[in-house]
């Protein structure tokens, strides 16, 4: 069977626009934020964590949690534990890319602490 070069160009395409849509250098440095809660006896600046991964994620997995290129996190906290979910976002893995070097300890911190309450 012989596939047209058409084809082949637009499966490059997308996977080269899956790819540049992932992770980003943009900080999302937004220190106005809203404490909705506690959890695993961290402070969850849903806010914050928000304003971060409308910078760095949803290319990936989707304004809405669902996921695109990556997979569904909108019940992730039911899956990872805190620690895992922080090991993921910090050094990457399984396709994802590492955000260590490109965001504070402050913001994977409250990444993670959001991310651990989708239940």
């Amino acid at each position: 069977m012989k596939v047209s070069k058409v084809v082949w160009a637009i499966a490059i395409l997308s996977l080269l626009l899956a790819i540049a849509a992932c992770g980003g250098n943009n900080k999302a440095n937004n220190g106005a934020g809203t404490n909705t809660g506690e959890q695993n006896g961290a402070a969850v600046d849903a806010a914050e964590a928000e304003a971060v991964y409308k910078q760095n994620c949803v290319g990936c997995h989707a304004v809405d949690l669902a996921g695109k290129a990556g997979p569904n996190l909108q019940k992730v906290g039911a899956k990872l534990t805190t620690e895992q979910i922080h090991t993921r976002i910090s050094n990457g893995g399984g396709g994802m890319p590492a955000y260590k070097d490109q965001l504070s300890k402050d913001e994977i911190d409250a990444l993670t602490n959001w991310l651990a309450a989708k239940k």
